[in-house]
C-alpha cells in the first residue's frame, strides 16, 4: 500500500484543485490518503507556508503548488499501487 499524505489549508483554492486530481489518479488503487490540515500543526505550518497543496508519498515529497496527475500516477505506480 503507497501512503499518500496531502497537506493543505482552508480556502486554499490550488488544494481544491489538488484535491480533485488525486481523488481520480487514486481511485482504485492500493492507496491511502490522509488529508492534513498544516495549521493545526505548528511544525507543518512552519515548515511549509504558503507552500501548499503539498504531496508526499511514502513521506518523500512528490510536489506541491500543483498537482500533476500524469506525474502523480506514475510515481504511484513506481510505488507499486
Amino acid at each position: 500500500m503507497v501512503e499518500l499524505t496531502f497537506l493543505t489549508r482552508t480556502d486554499c483554492h490550488l488544494c481544491e484543485t489538488a484535491r480533485s486530481a488525486i481523488t481520480e489518479v487514486v481511485a482504485g488503487r492500493d492507496v491511502r490518503v490522509t488529508e492534513i490540515d498544516i495549521d493545526t500543526d505548528d511544525d507543518l505550518s512552519a515548515q511549509y507556508g504558503w507552500d501548499v497543496p503539498v504531496v508526499l508519498l511514502d513521506g518523500r515529497q512528490h510536489s506541491f503548488h500543483r498537482v500533476v496527475e500524469d506525474r502523480l500516477s506514475r510515481a504511484i505506480d513506481a510505488l507499486g499501487a
